[in-house]
């Protein structure tokens, strides 16, 4: 049908074009039994150090009770580690073990292998544009 605005073009790209990057990721997720809430859990535990649940739940930008599930789903599967910081006992930090850092690289893989794709073939400056643009909107 036609669009109600002009951006809505840009909009459908972004929906359908999300739906493409994640399909094969999400797929293999779905193989060892995860969703997307567990990949965005371990791609962030990987990329911060000794993560705090206080410290993810900011950045995921999600309630306690949103992250609850899918961090027990985590950690029973082996996929999460939680330790006691030394120097703060009250505090726990996260960090994944062996086995989550093989299923975020696999994830997380498929996933720049699309968008490495889609840059290679849009050419130079493509990446730059792209990325200038989401942080952008990542500002609300």
């Amino acid at each position: 049908g036609r669009g109600l605005d002009p951006l809505d073009d840009a909009l459908a790209l972004m929906y359908f074009g999300w739906r493409g990057m994640t399909r094969a990721a999400d797929d293999y997720l779905a193989t060892v039994g995860l969703s997307r809430v567990h990949h965005r859990i371990l791609y962030t535990v990987l990329r911060r150090d000794n993560i705090t649940m206080s410290d993810l739940l900011a950045i995921l930008q999600i309630s306690k009770q949103a992250l609850h599930r899918p961090m027990k789903q985590l950690l029973d599967a082996g996929y999460v580690a939680v330790k006691r910081d030394p120097a703060r006992h009250r505090f726990k930090l996260l960090e994944l073990t062996p086995a989550g850092r093989a299923v975020e690289r696999v994830a997380s893989g498929h996933e720049r292998k699309v968008m490495a794709r889609a840059f290679k073939k849009e050419g130079a400056g493509s990446e730059a544009a792209w990325s200038a643009g989401m942080a952008e909107a990542g500002r609300g």
